[in-house]
Formats: C-alpha cells, sequence, structure tokens
C-alpha cells in the first residue's frame, strides 16, 4: 500500500513539474517577441526606417496605445469566459497563433510602409498582450501559495533567456551580412514563438477552478454578468482594487522604458543596431537575475514589499540617466534598469494570484489587464507627445533637429520617473499579502 502511495505521489509530482517546465516554456517564446519587437529591433526599424524622425516616435506610441485599447476591452470578457469554460488554454493559443503570423508578417514590411507596418504591428501586439492574459492566469495551476513567487520569477527568468537566444540569433547574421538582413529577424522570432508555445497546449495542466455553467448558457451573458457582479461587490476585493489602481500607474513607467528603450538609445547616445542588440540582451541577462531574486524575497518575505523596492530602485536607476552622457554609461544604466525592471513585472503577477478568489484567477487577470493595458495605453501617449511637442518648442527656438529630439526626449523619460513615484506611493497603502 505505501509503494502505491508512494508511486502515486511521485507520477503526481512528475506531472507537475512537466506542466511547469511546459508553462515556462511558454515565457521562453513570447519573451522572444518582446526582445526582438518590441525592445531592441523592430521598434527602433519603425522609428528610423519606416517613418523616421520625431515623427516615427509618434507614431510608435500611437500603434502600442491602439493595440492596448483593444486588449483592455475585450481581456476582461474574455478572462471570465475562460474561467467558466476550462479554456484558459484555448484562448492562450488562439492569441498565441495571431502573434506569430502577424510577427512573421513584419517581413514584409519596408520604407515607407507607415499603414502596413502599424497594423501588422497592432495585430501582433494584440496576440501578444491578449495570450498574456492567460498564460498569467495559469501560474495558479503550476504553483502552489507557498512557490507562485518563485514559480512567477522563474518563468520570467527563463523568458528573458529566451530573449538573449533570440537576440543572438539575430545578432550574428546583422553583424556578419549588415541591416539588410533585419526583416528575417521577424520570421526567425515567429518561428522561436510558436515553437516554444507548443508544450504550454499540449503539456500544462489547466485546474478546474468553480462550478461550471449549466448547458446552454450564455457564456458573453454570463461573463458581463460576473463582471457586473464583481464591481458591485467591490469592496469586498479592495486590497485587489487598490493594488490595481498602484500598478495601472507604476506600470506606466515601466511600459514607457520597455516600449521606447531602443529609440532613447539610439537617439540619446547614437547606438546602432549591432548595439542596441547587445544592449539588450545585457539587461535581459540581467533581468535574469532579477526575477529570480526578488522571485525569493517574495516568498520569504511578502509581494508588496518585494515590489516596492524594485520600483525604489528603478526609480534610482532611470534617475542616472540625466547623468551619463556615454554608451558605455547607458549600458550600465541598463544593467540596473533591467535587474529592478524585471523583478517588478515577475512579482506583480504572483501579487494578483494572492489577491485573486478562488475559481476568479483568469477573471482578476483580466481586470489586471484593463489597468496594465490602459497603461500601455496612456503611458507611449504621454511619452511620445512629450517628446514629439518638446522636441517642436525646440527646433522653433532655433535648437538643431537631433538636439531637439534629444532634450524632447530627456522631457518624456521625466514623465517616467513621476509614473513609477507615484505608483510607489500608491502601493504602500496596499495590505502585505503573505503565501
Amino acid at each position: 500500500m505505501k509503494t502505491q502511495l508512494h508511486s502515486e505521489a511521485a507520477t503526481g509530482s512528475a506531472v507537475s513539474r512537466k506542466s511547469r517546465w511546459s508553462w515556462y516554456a511558454y515565457d521562453f517564446g513570447n519573451s522572444a517577441y518582446a526582445s526582438v519587437v518590441l525592445l531592441a529591433v523592430y521598434s527602433a526599424f519603425f522609428k528610423n526606417v519606416v517613418v523616421g524622425g520625431a515623427e516615427g516616435t509618434r507614431l510608435w506610441g500611437i500603434s502600442i496605445a491602439i493595440a492596448a485599447i483593444i486588449v483592455a476591452v475585450i481581456s476582461p470578457i474574455l478572462g471570465t469566459v475562460a474561467d467558466f469554460t476550462h479554456s484558459k488554454k484555448k484562448f492562450l493559443t488562439a492569441f498565441s497563433l495571431l502573434a506569430i503570423v502577424f510577427t512573421a508578417a513584419l517581413f514584409f514590411v519596408g520604407e515607407g510602409d507607415v499603414f502596413q507596418g502599424m497594423l501588422f504591428f497592432i495585430l501582433a501586439e494584440i496576440g501578444y498582450r491578449g495570450a498574456q492574459v492567460f498564460y498569467d492566469a495559469l501560474l495558479v495551476d503550476v504553483s502552489t501559495p507557498k512557490t507562485i513567487g518563485s514559480v512567477s520569477g522563474k518563468g520570467w527568468a527563463i523568458g528573458m533567456i529566451g530573449g538573449v537566444v533570440a537576440l543572438v540569433l539575430v545578432l550574428l547574421p546583422i553583424q556578419l551580412i549588415g541591416n539588410q538582413v533585419v526583416p528575417y529577424a521577424f520570421l526567425m522570432t515567429a518561428g522561436i514563438y510558436l515553437i516554444a508555445s507548443i508544450p504550454a497546449y499540449l503539456w500544462t495542466v489547466e485546474n478546474r477552478h468553480g462550478e461550471a455553467p449549466s448547458p446552454g448558457t450564455n457564456l458573453i451573458r454570463l461573463a458581463f454578468g460576473n463582471l457586473l457582479s464583481t464591481f458591485r461587490a467591490v469592496k469586498k476585493y479592495k486590497e485587489f482594487v487598490k493594488y490595481m489602481v498602484a500598478y495601472l500607474v507604476y506600470n506606466d513607467g515601466i511600459m514607457m522604458l520597455m516600449d521606447f528603450a531602443a529609440i532613447i538609445g539610439a537617439t540619446l547616445y547614437g547606438m546602432g543596431q549591432v548595439e542596441l542588440i547587445v544592449f539588450v540582451i545585457i539587461i535581459h541577462i540581467s533581468g535574469t537575475f532579477g526575477a529570480l531574486l526578488f522571485g525569493r524575497f517574495s516568498d520569504r518575505k511578502n509581494s508588496r514589499d518585494a515590489i516596492a523596492l524594485s520600483v525604489f530602485l528603478l526609480i534610482a536607476a532611470v534617475s542616472c540617466l540625466y547623468f551619463i552622457d556615454s554608451i558605455l554609461q547607458f549600458y550600465v544604466v541598463g544593467i540596473a534598469v533591467g535587474f529592478f525592471l524585471t523583478g517588478a513585472q515577475a512579482i506583480s503577477r504572483a501579487m494578483v494570484s494572492q489577491l485573486a478568489p478562488a475559481g476568479k484567477t483568469a477573471e482578476f487577470y483580466g481586470f489586471l489587464s484593463v489597468a496594465g493595458r490602459t497603461s500601455t495605453f496612456i503611458g507611449p501617449l504621454v511619452f511620445g507627445t512629450i517628446s514629439f511637442r518638446a522636441h517642436n518648442w525646440y527646433v522653433n527656438h532655433g535648437y538643431g533637429s537631433l538636439e531637439s529630439e534629444q532634450l524632447g526626449l530627456l522631457w518624456a523619460i521625466g514623465s517616467v520617473l513621476v509614473f513609477l513615484l507615484v505608483g510607489l506611493c500608491l502601493l504602500m497603502f496596499v495590505k502585505k499579502e503573505r503565501a
């Protein structure tokens, strides 16, 4: 009897490990998208080649905002449907395929293809951000209350490794052949994303939380009904609401840094495509350690303090951008920013799992997505608008075009610091949650 019980326990443990590592694998793939498309290659390619000048920065912000609005509208409803129909993996797969197809389609975007470049990116971004909602919601299925912080941190760390692998594969042909092979980077990224997402679909175990709907139930109506009930019962979830407001603000700063990192490096410090890729590889490596360290800190202490510490240190690191004037110094600041930024991101999703009631994880991740995607809507618009308007002001007052663009970016970086600082202050009103 003892042998049988031991065998069953071992099997369950093995299945659990297989499920968890399949979930980790997905982060490897979607981080390849984030690294190549958002951070290092397509953002700079769109700004400098497809559009050009300060207008490229503005249109990049608008593209991100459009995708953010769409995901913010649909994710809470789909999250509720996913909870009731036990279909988080199905939604994850559908959005992932959307991202993969249109990441590959970026191969066809060239100089002057502004509409096409915006459209394909917006569709890929909707897929990427939408899939993230359901991927994050599966965190409770691959962890326990005691391990949720470290599992989230390990997932983010493996994602950082995926980003590094993708960037190295992209860097080598660009270094050997030149920038004319940049479009092939998007095909390669789509392939990595596709391969890495297959294990999550096949082997990640999705547990059923809550009761299944009765046959014939109108799921959309049910989703709206449950969302309305959640809004009406908001006092019961006041800690989640307070956290979501804080997240809305500090995540603005995080997303603005991620979305405009390549543009900042290229404009302020004259970094070329190869230097930008090396820069993002370095911050991914530092981010891997940041995710692991802050994940452990979260499990041993609490998630709120782990996030607060990482955001505070991120503010200090970003402030250094006003006091540096070389690429080498920018690399050093990037290492610190990557470490603290990734730590904050990794623990933010663990915090939601601790605040969400049983049976409503995908729904609450949908609400988090509203906050996050609204952040991605407001943040890029604020950054792009400040940068563009400040650039125009300096041009009208006799400054050169490049100097005006650089000064405009410094004003925009100031808005990042404001969002981070206000978000940190709001976060301190959230109760500490322990595993």
